[in-house]
């Protein structure tokens, strides 16, 4: 269940492809834990920005700005606004939480005889696969800085997890999925 959203978009007078009897101030945002996709319904005269955190959690009294969550959507069903904003709200997730996307680094396992967790992000290969399992053996990474750092071959870690993650949300059939939930 995530607790907190970023939003994407704001749609004051609703999808434009609904009928005008049914037009519903929406929210389009993504979860920060899971990063799930949502469609969300905002509290009557709240002022919702782009990029604003939004709690949407369990406990009704701490929503100041979302009345309800009203479903789960998919990556076709975002606004061509909302997707482009996914990869720097992305960005900010990661910056919020570091930790949780290093660990991935220090944590990642073989999912078969051939293939390596690691392999799953986008331009890592073998070798430099073989470069971050070899380093962490000495000690777990601390930080994207310290992996850099240990590992030469690898540039832009972060970058690297994002761009998974927008594989992941564009391509719901994807086999291993790392961090977007069902």
């Amino acid at each position: 269940m995530e607790d907190h959203t970023y939003v994407l978009d704001y749609l004051p007078d609703g999808r434009p492809d609904e009928r005008k009897y049914k037009h519903e101030t929406l929210v389009l945002a993504l979860g920060e834990d899971e990063f799930k996709l949502f469609e969300l319904i905002p509290q009557d005269g709240i002022s919702i920005l782009v990029g604003d955190r939004v709690y949407i959690g369990k406990d009704v009294d701490k929503r100041e700005h979302i009345k309800h969550v009203k479903r789960r959507i998919s990556w076709k069903e975002l606004t061509h606004a909302a997707q482009s904003e996914v990869p720097y709200v992305i960005e900010e997730i990661i910056d919020r939480d570091p930790s949780k996307f290093i660990r991935f680094y220090n944590e990642a396992h073989p999912l078969t005889k051939r293939y390596h967790m690691l392999e799953l992000l986008p331009g890592l290969g073998r070798k430099k696969m073989e470069a971050i399992i070899e380093e962490r053996r000495k000690g777990e990474f601390k930080d994207f800085e310290d992996l850099m750092e240990r590992v030469p071959l690898l540039h832009k870690p972060k970058k690297l997890v994002k761009e998974r993650i927008m594989e992941e949300l564009k391509n719901p059939s994807i086999k291993y999925k790392i961090w977007v939930a069902e």
